[in-house]
């Protein structure tokens, strides 16, 4: 089990994540490349929920593949191409990793790879 490192001295998190996760010894770690809002398919998804929950989607799949789960992501970064899509992305987080508090950032880019991509998460899991 991964133990979360939220200090009393500093602000606490501003959502469902903590300021930190620490693993133990000898863990597997799994560093999921950015996943974007493209289905099995090769078509972009529309909108910035369907694109997130494509991309949790695709994440959830490579664990799986992995032997992981949610529970084992210690870490998220999040790429996102407006500020008006932090509240869709946090709702969609939060359905996807239920009680899990990874420690994660959130960054508002000018763009990615692709025009129609709104958002790209990368992941980082640890598992015994």
């Amino acid at each position: 089990m991964h133990k979360l490192r939220n200090p009393a001295n500093i602000t606490p998190p501003l959502g469902k994540y903590s300021h930190g996760v620490e693993t133990a010894a000898n863990l597997r770690w799994l560093y999921i490349s950015g996943q974007v809002g493209v289905n099995k398919d090769g078509k972009t998804e529309s909108g910035i929920e369907a694109q997130a929950r494509t991309a949790f989607a695709s994440i959830s799949a490579i664990l799986a593949d992995a032997g992981m789960a949610v529970a084992d992501v210690v870490k998220l970064n999040v790429f996102i191409t407006d500020p008006r899509f932090v509240t869709e992305y946090r709702k969609t987080r939060d359905e996807w990793s239920g009680d899990v508090r990874v420690a994660s950032t959130l960054l508002v880019v000018a763009g990615l790879a692709h025009q129609d991509w709104l958002i790209e998460i990368e992941a980082v899991a640890a598992k015994a």
